[in-house]
Parts: C-alpha cells; sequence; structure tokens
C-alpha cells in the first residue's frame, strides 16, 4: 500500500488545516487508516484511526477538535484539524494497517505559530 498524504502548512493558533491522505488501492479493502504524528524529540504517537467499518478512535488531546473522515470513491482520507494549538505542531503521517502490516506516507509538517 503506497501512501501520499497532503495539507500540511503553517497556521496560526485556533486555526484549521485539513489534510488527505491517498492510498494506492481501495481503502475499503484497508483493515483501519489513520494518522500518527511526531514533534521534534518526542515519540511518534496515535491521533486517529478510522476502521473499514467506520469506527473512530481519538487521542484524548485532539477529541472535540480532530475529526478523520473518508471518501472511498477516491480512496482517500482525511484529517480536519480545528483549533489547533501550538503543541499541535509535528510532522503528521498517514497509516494504513492492512494484511496484519503497516504501511506509511512521507509525512506532512504541521507547524501552528503566530
Amino acid at each position: 500500500v503506497q501512501l501520499q498524504a497532503s495539507g500540511g502548512g503553517l497556521v496560526q493558533p485556533g486555526g484549521s488545516l485539513r489534510l488527505s491522505c491517498t492510498a494506492s488501492r481501495n481503502i475499503l479493502n484497508i483493515n483501519a487508516m489513520g494518522w500518527y504524528r511526531q514533534a521534534p524529540g518526542k515519540q511518534r504517537e496515535l491521533v486517529t484511526t478510522i476502521t473499514s467499518g467506520g469506527s473512530t478512535k481519538y487521542a484524548d488531546s485532539v477529541k472535540g477538535r480532530f475529526t478523520i473522515s473518508r471518501d472511498n470513491a477516491k480512496n482517500t482520507v482525511y484529517l480536519q484539524m480545528n483549533s489547533l494549538k501550538p503543541e499541535d505542531a509535528a510532522v503528521y503521517y498517514c497509516n494504513a494497517y492492512y494484511l496484519l502490516a503497516n504501511y506509511w506516507g512521507q509525512g506532512t509538517q504541521v507547524t501552528v505559530s503566530s
């Protein structure tokens, strides 16, 4: 599975961004897709996931602010990020869990700064 992520950038605190992740295969056949992030000096952490059945999970730190969704026709998963905080700044990685293996996109930088 190849994943192409996009949508990162610079945003002011309180602003919004939408990340996209397009997979090279039908996402309905992928067990779960999601987003992780890694800030400088920190470990990569789970942000959110969505299963092929549509179940979602969010890190406590983003609940109520971030929303994961998908467009099956486009094989794309989205991460809508609202009310961004400086602590949300990180490289965001798209992830796919398929046939007991993890696949990663190239990462997209999100910077939250005034």
